[in-house]
C-alpha cells in the first residue's frame, strides 16, 4: 500500500529543521565560548582587584594607616554589592574589610576558588604580598557572570525567534515556486486524453525529475506501440477471417442448395476443409497474441532442445511420410532455458511450413548442432525458398509469398520470430544447401 507524504511539506520541515538545529548548536556553542570568555574576563579583574588592594595595604602598611575601616566608604555601584574584599595580616588579624565582607575569612584557598554560603555562590582569589605579611581574599557573586551570560544568549535566541518564522515563510515561498513545475506537468498529464501518447515536452522543468520524465515518455512509447501492434493485429485477423468466412457460407448454402446426396456430401466436405482451416487460423492467432514480450516467460524451465525436436519429428510423421519426402534429422546434446510449450510451437512451426513448402518427393533436414558459442535448431527444405527481399517481410503477420499454392495462414513463421525472440534467440533464413529454405534458431550459450 503506497504511503503518501507532501513533498512541501517534507521540504519545508528538513530545512527549517536542519537551520533550526543548525542555530541551535550554534547558539550552544556560542553559549559556552562566551560563558569561558566572561569567566577569563572576570577572573582576571578579580586577580588584578586583589593585586590593587594588596599594593595599596602595603603602602598603607608601612605608614601605618591600613586599619582605619572608615575610609572604605558606600557601594558607588550595585555591582559593588557582589564583590567582597579582606586584608589579613600574617598574624591571622583581619586588617581591612569590605561593608558587606564577613568577619571569617572569605576562602581558605590560594588563588582562585569557589565557595558557596547562605546567599550565593561566590568566585573567591586570594594572594600574599612578597613580604607574606598581608594577604588579600576577593570575592565575586557568581550570580554577575551568569546574568552577563544570559543576556548574551538572549541577545543571541533573539534574532531566532524572530527570525525563523521568517526564514520559514520564505522557504515556503521558494518550495512552492520551485515545485511549480511539477504542478504544471501534472496538469499537463491529467489534461489528456486516453489516446493521446505523445511524448511529454514542458516548457520549462527541474533537471532532477529529467530521468523520470523520459522513463514517462519512454512507457507512452511502448503503450503506443503495444496499442498500434493491437490495432494492426484486429485489422490483419479482421481481413484474414473475412476469407474463409465467406468461403465457409457459400459452402453452406452450396450444400443447403445441393441437387443430390453425392453433391451435398462433397460440399458439406469442403466445408469441413474450411471448417479446420479456420480454426487453426483463429487457434494461431490466439497464441500470437499471448505471445507479448514484455511479460517474459512463464514456468521457464531447463528443455532438452534435440528431445524435444525428436518428438515434434515424431508427431509430423505421417505428413512427412504423406509427402513422400526424403527426411533426415540429426541431433547434438544441448540444453537451452525456456518454455516447453512454446519451444515445441516454434519446432513444429518450423517444421510443419517446411513439409508444407516442400514438394512431394524432396528433401527434408532437421539439425540441432551445438558448438562452444551457441545451440543451433537448423531447418532446410528443396522447396521454392524465399528471396532474399522477401526474408524479413515473411516475419510479419499474414504475409505470404504462395498464398494460392499452400494452404496457410501467414502466422507461422511470425510465431516462430515471437517465441525466438522471448528466449533470447536469434532467427536466420537463408538459402539452403538443398536448395530451397534454411530456417536457423541460434541460443547463444
Amino acid at each position: 500500500m503506497t504511503r503518501w507524504f507532501s513533498l512541501r511539506r517534507r521540504l519545508l520541515g528538513l530545512l527549517l529543521g536542519g537551520i533550526s538545529a543548525v542555530w541551535s548548536l550554534t547558539l550552544l556553542l556560542s553559549y559556552l565560548d562566551a560563558q569561558h570568555e566572561i569567566d577569563e574576563l572576570f577572573d582576571a579583574q578579580l586577580a588584578q582587584s586583589a593585586q590593587t588592594l594588596l599594593a595599596l595595604a602595603t603602602h598603607d602598611d608601612e605608614d601605618e594607616r591600613i586599619g582605619d575601616l572608615s575610609e572604605v566608604g558606600d557601594a558607588a555601584h550595585e555591582y559593588q554589592r557582589h564583590l567582597r574584599f579582606q586584608i589579613w595580616r600574617d598574624d591571622g588579624r583581619l586588617a581591612m574589610r569590605s561593608e558587606n565582607a564577613p568577619e571569617t575569612p572569605l576562602t581558605v584557598d590560594r588563588g582562585f576558588a569557589e565557595r558557596p554560603d547562605a546567599t550565593a555562590l561566590w568566585r573567591t582569589y586570594s594572594q600574599w604580598n612578597r613580604e607574606r605579611s598581608l594577604q588579600v581574599q576577593v570575592a565575586e557573586d557568581h550570580a554577575i557572570r551568569d546574568e552577563l551570560t544570559r543576556n548574551i544568549a538572549w541577545r543571541f535566541l533573539l534574532p531566532m525567534l524572530f527570525g525563523l518564522p521568517l526564514i520559514g515563510l520564505g522557504t515556503w515561498l521558494a518550495t512552492r515556486r520551485g515545485l511549480a513545475a511539477l504542478d504544471a506537468l501534472a496538469g499537463q498529464i491529467a489534461s489528456r486524453q486516453a489516446a493521446q501518447l505523445q511524448p511529454i515536452v514542458p516548457a520549462s522543468a527541474p533537471e532532477e525529475i529529467r530521468p523520470m520524465l523520459e522513463a514517462l515518455n519512454q512507457l507512452f512509447a511502448r503503450v503506443e506501440q503495444t496499442l498500434e501492434s493491437e490495432r494492426r493485429f484486429t485489422a490483419d485477423a479482421a481481413h484474414e477471417l473475412r476469407t474463409p468466412l465467406a468461403a465457409l457460407q457459400a459452402q453452406a448454402q452450396v450444400a443447403l442448395q445441393a441437387r443430390d446426396d453425392a453433391e451435398r456430401n462433397r460440399s458439406l466436405a469442403q466445408l469441413q476443409i474450411g471448417l479446420v482451416r479456420a480454426a487453426h487460423l483463429v487457434d494461431q492467432m490466439l497464441l500470437l497474441a499471448r505471445l507479448d514480450p514484455e511479460q517474459g516467460l512463464p514456468a521457464a524451465e531447463a528443455v532438452d532442445l534435440p528431445a524435444l525436436v525428436e518428438e515434434v519429428c515424431a508427431e509430423l510423421g505421417n505428413a512427412i511420410l504423406a509427402r513422400e519426402l526424403d527426411f533426415d534429422f540429426i541431433p547434438a546434446d544441448g540444453m537451452v532455458h525456456g518454455q516447453r510449450e512454446w519451444l515445441r510451437v516454434l519446432a513444429r512451426n518450423l517444421i510443419d511450413n517446411a513439409i508444407r513448402y516442400t514438394p512431394r518427393g524432396g528433401q527434408l533436414r532437421v539439425v540441432v548442432a551445438a558448438t562452444a558459442e551457441a545451440l543451433l535448431l537448423q531447418v532446410a527444405d528443396s522447396g521454392p525458398g524465399i528471396p532474399a527481399s522477401e526474408r524479413q517481410r515473411v516475419l510479419e503477420r499474414f504475409h505470404r509469398l504462395h498464398a494460392g499454392e499452400v494452404p496457410g495462414s501467414g502466422l507461422g513463421l511470425a510465431i516462430v520470430a515471437r517465441i525466438a525472440a522471448l528466449h533470447g534467440a536469434s532467427l536466420e533464413l537463408d538459402a539452403s544447401p538443398l536448395g530451397g529454405l534454411e530456417v536457423r534458431v541460434r541460443w547463444p550459450r
